[in-house]
């Protein structure tokens, strides 16, 4: 499946002998949510931003973690963006993972933004079903769509989050394969088989949120076995949205890494 891409870079053609940045965003997410990294990146590297399938303006369809792996191999050639470094949060990091673990010659490096190679447990189930519930009108304008969000979704944030996803105007709904998504719930929030001695020797580096419950300290040995040469930094004041909540220090720690390689 061809997903959606943001492509920019430098007008500098120096840049293109340099491996290009890919961004994953997270469930319920979509390429330009990361928008004000890229920006930042793009002064210097090409970069390209993906909708993953169900998400944004890409296709739909059932998902596991091997499957979207196998959409961003067949994305990422398609645009001549292999070897590169990829760059995913959440789900988009399980994403990353599972490419650089099955198709380790596609990942120049990366980076994965608080999730570990493990299945969480941390469930959107209750989430999804009341999104599916939602009955629209006629038309919706963007204060009404947060109207109707508000008594199932009570959390500005997350809110936030979820109305980018609908169509406004006439005829709304949801942009996004959300029963697609609300299907692949358990496949999203496990961890795929990995078969014994695969593993990603590249260098790799996780963030976590220092308030975040996702990376624990058990997971560090699963964390070395598949990723033996990854590194770990914690966001202060930060929890699992920590590109959200503490974006200056998870810009510094994105460009400090981008610049090694």
């Amino acid at each position: 499946m061809l997903l959606n891409v943001i492509e920019k870079g430098p007008a500098e053609t120096g840049s293109s002998l340099l491996p290009p940045v890919v961004l994953l965003h997270g469930l319920f997410g979509r390429a330009r949510n990361l928008g004000y990294f890229q920006r930042r990146l793009s002064a210097t590297r090409r970069t390209l931003a993906i909708d993953l399938r169900n998400h944004g303006d890409s296709p739909h369809g059932a998902m596991d973690y091997t499957t979207m792996a196998y959409d961003l191999i067949e994305t990422l050639a398609q645009r001549d963006a292999l070897p590169a470094i990829l760059v995913g949060h959440s789900m988009g990091g399980k994403a990353a993972m599972t490419l650089a673990l099955n198709n380790p010659e596609t990942v120049h490096s990366l980076l994965v933004a608080d999730i570990p190679p493990a299945r969480t447990g941390h469930g959107q189930f209750a989430l999804a079903e009341k999104m599916l519930a939602i009955e629209f009108p006629p038309r919706l304008n963007r204060a009404e769509a947060d109207a109707l969000l508000t008594p199932d979704i009570p959390g500005a944030d997350v809110r936030a989050l979820m109305l980018q996803n609908i169509r406004l105007g006439e005829n709304p709904g949801w942009i996004i394969g959300l029963r697609e998504i609300a299907e692949s719930l358990t496949n999203i929030e496990s961890w795929p088989y990995i078969p014994e001695g695969f593993k990603y020797t590249g260098p790799t580096l996780f963030l976590g949120g220092g308030n975040s419950p996702y990376i624990r300290s058990e997971h560090y040995a699963i964390m070395r076995r598949l990723f033996p040469a990854y590194e770990l930094e914690l966001i202060e004041h930060a929890g699992h949205w920590l590109h959200t909540e503490n974006p200056q220090r998870f810009a510094e720690l994105l460009e400090a890494f981008v610049a090694r390689y």
